[in-house]
């Protein structure tokens, strides 16, 4: 399986590790797990619909962070990505905090998979 980053999701990231340091290692696991088992699962990830394009975008709701302890998967952390089945390829769209912001970018989703 292939990983790709939108610039967006970059910047998303690096500001994000100011806050929670040990991101990157998280994030290295949240691969492995994709690599495996790229499509949604419940109550784990889900697919977002009503988008209006032909792209398998895939919400990650229950992502494990070392820097939130006690916490496990309720961290808090959202993971927007979209899954090319047949390239094999997962691009990384959005990460975010629940406590930051409500949902996912739908504008930066529908602009860069149009």
């Amino acid at each position: 399986m292939n990983f790709e980053e939108l610039a967006e999701f970059k910047k998303d990231l690096k500001n994000l590790l100011k806050k929670y340091r040990t991101l990157n290692d998280d994030l290295d696991v949240v691969k492995k797990v994709l690599a495996t088992f790229p499509d949604e699962r419940p109550p784990f990830s889900f697919r977002l619909d009503n988008l209006n394009i032909e792209t398998c975008i895939i919400k990650v709701k229950k992502i494990a962070c070392k820097s939130l302890k006690g916490r496990g998967v309720n961290s808090g952390l959202r993971l927007i990505y979209a899954h090319f089945i047949e390239e094999k390829k997962i691009t990384f769209i959005e990460l975010y905090h629940k406590n930051e912001k409500e949902n996912e970018d739908r504008q930066r989703i529908i602009y860069n998979f149009k």
